[in-house]
């Protein structure tokens, strides 16, 4: 499989209001994750809403799936990106953070 862009995840204050105006709006169904996590699981591009301030981006994080986490993460610092968060596992897999050379933050991801 390429990568590609799977995920693109928000920053959102709370995820209830979030979740309600998707689903009124889009027609969204969302999943929890705990109290401060929900999204999508279309398995196509998912939509993530991350209300833990701590955890959250200062943007909207858009998430490339790939298939080695670690030899993305060799290419990444090789091709002049910065790692912002160590690799970390989540419901569903491993991803890690990068800002790249403009000052993007984005994550690799890979499945279990």
């Amino acid at each position: 499989m390429p990568n590609r862009i799977c995920f693109v995840e928000l920053p959102t204050a709370a995820t209830g209001p979030a979740k309600s105006f998707y689903a009124d709006a889009f027609g969204f169904a969302m999943t929890d994750f705990g109290p401060t996590y929900a999204c999508t699981m279309t398995g196509d591009v998912d939509l993530g809403l991350q209300a833990d301030a701590k955890e959250a981006s200062g943007a909207p994080l858009a998430v490339i799936q790939v298939e080695s986490l670690e030899a993305t993460e060799t290419e990444v610092k090789r091709a002049g990106g910065v790692i912002t968060r160590p690799t970390f596992s989540f419901p569903g897999g491993r991803r890690f953070h990068f800002r790249d050379p403009a000052g993007n933050e984005l994550a690799a991801m890979q499945p279990d």
